[in-house]
């Protein structure tokens, strides 16, 4: 029998592809819906707010009385929804795989932190004794700023964007989550909304999502669970 261990290094391969499948078919439902409403605009239709699964349902609607431009939009609508279909398909992995591995299940305690980010981590890092310092890990995302050295000159830039970008997406999207959607208090999100209100959203954004890389591995090699009000975990 292979032990689990081995089973679940194993399997990291399959959860990266899974993971950036998904997120190809995703790319690909923007691009098609954006270029739906860019044609509409162009003839005068704006298509407003809507959820992705009444997308179609709303533009048919709108070219109700527009038989001829319906049929020209018709075929991509129909590439929409094998899109999505099979974007569904995928997620329901991903839900899945989720479901069966344990520290995605507690990576997901912490608020913001959903079955793809927690996938996402979990295939990347793959070994929480990869990193000997948990505060390492938002470096090796390319979270941390760069640092513009010459001369007499030293200052701090936009953020390096080395290492993963799907799970450096993820981290950012949790974070986002986090600060946005939130409703239960946490000491995490005080910190990152008092940096919000010194610096602006977007830098306690990315701020955030490091913090997140950190606390993260943290709860992996320790084998715990997210405390809302505990003490924030390390410096990020």
């Amino acid at each position: 029998m292979v032990p689990r261990r081995a089973r679940q290094d194993a399997a990291g391969p399959g959860w990266r592809l899974l993971l950036t499948q998904r997120r190809l078919l995703v790319n690909k439902l923007v691009d098609v819906e954006a270029e739906i409403r860019g044609t509409l605009r162009g003839f005068g239709i704006r298509i407003g707010r809507v959820g992705r699964a009444g997308f179609a349902d709303r533009i048919r609607e709108l070219l109700a009385d527009q038989p001829k431009l319906l049929q020209v939009i018709e075929p991509v609508l129909t590439v929409q929804a094998a899109l999505l279909a099979q974007r569904d398909v995928l997620h329901r992995m991903v839900l899945q795989a989720v479901r069966e591995e344990e520290v995605c299940r507690r990576l997901m305690t912490v608020p913001g932190v959903g079955p793809i980010t927690a996938l996402a981590f979990r295939a990347t890092v793959d070994r929480a004794d990869r990193f000997t310092r948990s505060k390492d890990v938002g470096a090796h995302f390319g979270l941390t700023p760069r640092r513009y050295q010459s001369g007499e000159t030293d200052r701090s830039g936009a953020i390096a964007k080395t290492g993963d970008a799907l799970t450096r997406h993820a981290l950012y999207e949790a974070a986002t989550s986090m600060l946005v959607h939130a409703s239960k208090p946490s000491a995490l999100r005080s910190w990152a909304l008092a940096i919000a209100q010194r610096r602006g959203l977007q830098k306690a954004r990315v701020a955030l999502a490091r913090r997140l890389a950190v606390v993260l591995h943290r709860m992996w090699s320790d084998g715990t669970t997210f405390q809302p009000l505990g003490r924030a975990v390390v410096a990020a």
